[in-house]
């Protein structure tokens, strides 16, 4: 049985964009970056209000950082790497912000497309 390749959506090549490190998928346009100060399970990540070509595992409560949240895995749809989460819901109000949310480890990506 032979498997078809998944589509990819492309980010135009006229931003600076974030691609997956392992197979080069796009994943996010800088212009969708909140915040580069979070941390990972496996180190620093960066919060992304929109990114492409990523599956969502089911969601669970976690005890993170900064408090409970509800967070679901989002790996590359390419490749099957487990690259962070999403935000589903934050328990404390002053986490609000996330939901809905993007977090993906810097371990994960590279720059793609203008970083001179």
């Amino acid at each position: 049985m032979t498997r078809s390749k998944t589509f990819q959506a492309y980010l135009p090549s006229c931003h600076r964009t974030y691609s997956c490190i392992h197979c080069r998928a796009h994943l996010a346009n800088h212009d969708e970056l909140i915040s580069k100060s979070f941390q990972g399970s496996q180190g620093r990540a960066y919060l992304f209000n929109a990114v492409v070509n990523v599956g969502c595992g089911p969601a669970e409560e976690r005890l993170l950082l900064t408090g409970l949240h509800a967070v679901a895995d989002i790996f590359c749809e390419s490749c099957k790497t487990t690259l962070g989460w999403k935000y589903e819901h934050a328990f404390e109000s002053s986490q609000k912000y996330k939901e809905g949310k993007f977090i993906i480890e810097l371990a994960h990506m590279i720059k793609d497309n203008g970083w001179e």
